[in-house]
């Protein structure tokens, strides 16, 4: 059987169609465009909501209150008829280690139940959008994380804010040299470098603090678009898996039943 899962975040929603730990059908499309026809995603909830379907039910999670009230309005204009899952800090099935688990993103949370199911405990989840967050698991649980400027942010700042320097592509940053030679080379460095020091910093001393309480090294895995695939290139190590979240919601809709 397979579970369709959402995830709405401020910029997009993604979804998929997650069977047997394997993701298939999956898109994306501007959170704007939600209740909008064109967006794809009522085609989909159509296909897939009737009780004579292969799917066993719908998982979702958003950061985006005013968007889930819409999906819900659009779950019952398609005739969505099978079970529905909102992944809450309620309803996750994992433990939470954290003094107010309201605060958690729900998409963090997703994230936090597939990397305990496919990378074990401690792991370390790297998701790179709009801000960059690092978020934590150990054998008690979710245990929170960080919260940084992302590379978006990053280049857009420092367009913004000076007269004169350009606005740079966050997906196009890598210069081979090392000292700039041009006004955009010369913020390439500073972004890219800078961003992987960053990055660098903030897992060293995630490790240490792992470490010194007896939980040992943890893996990391990176998500986040294209942008989640810098870390891979700095640290071998590092796993790359952009449908993380899709198949937390998924871990978290099998177990919650």
């Amino acid at each position: 059987m397979s579970v369709l899962c959402v995830n709405i975040n401020n910029t997009n929603t993604q979804y998929g169609l997650v069977s047997a730990e394997i993701l298939a059908e999956d898109g994306f499309f501007g959170t704007q465009f939600l209740d909008d026809a064109q967006s794809g995603i009522l085609p989909v909830l159509q296909k897939h909501g009737g009780t004579d379907s292969a799917v066993e039910g719908l998982a979702f999670g958003s950061v985006v209150p005013a968007a889930t009230k819409k999906f819900r309005q659009l779950l019952q204009k398609s005739g969505w008829s099978l079970p529905v899952y909102q992944i809450t800090c309620e309803t996750c099935p994992l433990n939470l280690n954290f003094p107010d688990a309201r605060e958690i993103g729900q998409d963090i949370l997703a994230n936090a139940v597939a990397a305990e199911k496919f990378y074990g405990t401690p792991v370390i989840v790297i998701d790179m959008g709009t801000a960059v967050t690092f978020d934590i698991v150990s054998s008690k649980g979710y245990e929170g994380g960080i919260i940084a400027p992302g590379l978006e942010v990053i280049t857009r700042y420092l367009h913004e804010r000076t007269a004169l320097l350009p606005e740079l592509d966050p997906n196009d940053l890598m210069v081979s040299a090392g000292i700039g030679k041009t006004t955009v080379e010369a913020m390439k460095l500073g972004c890219a470098v800078g961003f992987e020091g960053m990055i660098r910093a903030l897992l060293e001393r995630v490790q240490r603090e792992l470490r010194e309480r007896g939980e040992g090294q943890a893996k990391v895995v990176a998500t986040g678009g294209s942008a989640g695939m810098l870390p891979q290139t700095w640290l071998s190590d590092i796993e790359f898996n952009p449908h993380i979240t899709l198949l937390g919601l998924a871990e978290a809709f099998v177990r919650q039943k």
